[in-house]
């Protein structure tokens, strides 16, 4: 059987514009027009998102709430390269810099919160 990998996850926003300008400055996301809401692109890997005037598909019975997901990100450069965006960005860390195992291996990692509550966590690789 060839490699499963993940194809996309699923957010839940609570404002459009909010989230949009987080996801796009913070994030670096593309943002993608889908009907009266939003998906997130990061290369090859996407974030679909639920919010205000779009019903998730299928309708789950519990569907995840804004503020429900914890994300990670692979951050391209050092950890106080990271540090420093946010600060730039104005998004205080919450826990970090911490060491962390991730999909590459032993990282380095922040934590912080989108416009909504969700947990983020950007890990660096580099040493």
């Amino acid at each position: 059987m060839e490699s499963i990998k993940l194809d996309h996850c699923v957010i839940h926003v609570s404002d459009w514009e909010r989230s949009n300008r987080f996801y796009q400055q913070v994030l670096g996301a593309e943002l993608v027009p889908i009907g009266p809401g939003w998906s997130y692109r990061f290369g090859e890997t996407q974030l679909n998102c639920h919010g205000p005037n779009v019903e998730s598909t299928p309708n789950a019975q519990r569907p995840v709430m804004p503020g429900g997901s914890d994300l990670c990100f692979i951050w391209p450069e050092s950890i106080q390269a990271a540090i420093a965006h946010l600060n730039q960005h104005g998004v205080e860390v919450e826990v970090g810099p911490v060491e962390r195992f991730g999909s590459r291996g032993h990282g380095t990692s922040v934590y912080f919160r989108d416009p909504d509550g969700s947990l983020m966590e950007f890990i660096s690789y580099e040493r």
